[in-house]
């Protein structure tokens, strides 16, 4: 299978929560973070649909599906066989509004 694309939101995601790591733990902690949230991306290689679709209906009918790493979601879809990354919240955002179409964010 291809390897899971990060959308440049995803990776700005990322940056965001290895830098609230690094500031309220230390770098290890920031370190630690990264790795599991990439390693748990990158089970969507050999199981793209790991991820259940999200029990939002408005990102259930765009195929949008979740994926769970410790507190975090990562928000994906299949494009083609690509599995593609949008964006990776805490699971004590209210991200459901984020990510639908009238939201701050597409």
């Amino acid at each position: 299978m291809p390897r899971p694309v990060l959308l440049a939101t995803a990776w700005e995601d990322i940056s965001r929560i290895a830098d609230y790591h690094l500031r309220a733990v230390g770098p290890c902690s920031a370190e630690d973070i990264t790795d599991k949230i990439l390693d748990t991306i990158d089970l969507l290689v050999e199981m793209p649909y790991l991820g259940p679709l999200h029990q939002d209906p408005i990102l259930c009918a765009a195929g949008f599906r979740k994926l769970l790493c410790g507190s975090y979601v990562c928000i994906y879809r299949i494009i083609g066989d690509i599995p593609t990354v949008y964006d990776i919240f805490h699971g004590s955002q209210n991200y459901t509004d984020w990510m639908h179409p009238q939201g701050k964010r597409p």
